[in-house]
């Protein structure tokens, strides 16, 4: 509710407003009380009369379901503590194993309490103990090694490889929706920022990076499996050199991108979009040799090439991200 305030100044000349009565006795300010003002970057002041107050745990309650396993990623996203499951009857063995199985890919969810009709659940990490810097640097980590193992996989014909390419997947989805819970944790509790250090006004741009280094991982995942396709084919020099030039560009591009993002260097980014003449080179390079192979496998490659390719527009994504914010 939009309430408008008169500036007031005493005869020494400091600024005041009045506190909305409603406001203050709602949040049982009383004289003598403390409360914390955040500037935000667009110079507006946010009061925080509960800033060194404990937070209360947040809690939600699911009814079993046919989509049980959408509804407790949707409550852990939304950054509930609790999270409760109940059942008016006996909760079978297969929505058990659901449940274990989607807390298993949750950060920090885990089963605190367990009888036949509930299931109770409790987020156990504390929303200022990692940065979303943090974790999207560990996503960015796993993602970029994804991507680097998975073009090995495919070229030297390393099924071992590319299976653990396609098992790593499985912790960058973890890491997403972990900076996922984190960004809307403070959204939601803005005195959080100063914490960790990011205004709310740049969550949705870590959010945008983090699905695109997820994405990475996914285009990774898809390459070691068209790896494990081609375990009998030995690709020829000429395109095993070239795409090994095409997927060490595209990697070293992807990888500035998150940098540049995450130090806030723009004139880095702003170099990602000269690449795409190389690129486009190389790729084009490739398509004409595969015409030498047979017909089905050619058109696997023009499909590893366009994987290769949504990496690299993924990059540029990223870095335009970055160069926008000195527009």
């Amino acid at each position: 509710m939009l309430e408008v305030r008169k500036v007031q100044m005493t005869r020494s000349g400091t600024f005041f407003i009045t506190l909305p009565k409603d406001w203050a006795i709602r949040n049982r300010i009383h004289r003598g009380s403390i409360v914390v003002n955040l500037i935000t970057p667009d110079d507006k002041i946010i009061i925080d009369p509960k800033y060194t107050a404990e937070p209360v745990p947040r809690e939600a309650t699911i009814k079993v379901g046919p989509h049980l396993s959408r509804d407790i990623i949707s409550k852990y996203l939304l950054g509930y503590d609790i999270i409760t499951i109940e059942s008016k009857d006996r909760i079978t063995p297969e929505q058990r194993e659901i449940v274990k199985q989607t807390s298993s890919q949750l950060v920090g969810l885990e089963i605190t309490e367990e009888d036949q009709s509930k299931i109770v659940m409790q987020c156990l990490l504390e929303p200022t103990a990692l940065s979303p810097e943090r974790i999207l640097r560990r996503e960015h980590l796993i993602s970029s090694s994804m991507c680097k193992d998975s073009l090995i996989a495919l070229l030297e014909r390393d099924v071992h490889l590319a299976r653990n390419v396609i098992a790593r997947d499985n912790e960058v989805d973890r890491l997403y929706f972990l900076l996922v819970r984190v960004l809307r944790t403070i959204i939601q509790n803005p005195s959080l920022s100063e914490k960790l250090n990011i205004y709310p006004i740049d969550c949705l741009d870590y959010r945008l990076v983090a699905s695109f280094v997820e994405l990475v991982a996914d285009q990774s995942s898809q390459i070691a499996k068209y790896a494990i396709k081609f375990k009998d084919l030995k690709i020829n020099n000429d395109i095993s050199r070239t795409l090994s030039s095409l997927h060490k560009s595209i990697l070293e591009i992807f990888n500035d991108s998150v940098e540049s993002f995450i130090s806030h260097n723009v004139s880095r980014a702003a170099s990602i979009r000269d690449k795409e003449p190389e690129i486009r080179e190389l790729i084009n390079k490739i398509e004409s040799l595969a015409n030498t192979l047979p017909f089905e496998r050619a058109q696997d490659l023009v499909i590893i090439l366009s994987l290769l390719n949504r990496i690299y527009d993924y990059s540029v994504d990223i870095s335009d991200l970055t160069t926008s914010k000195e527009l």
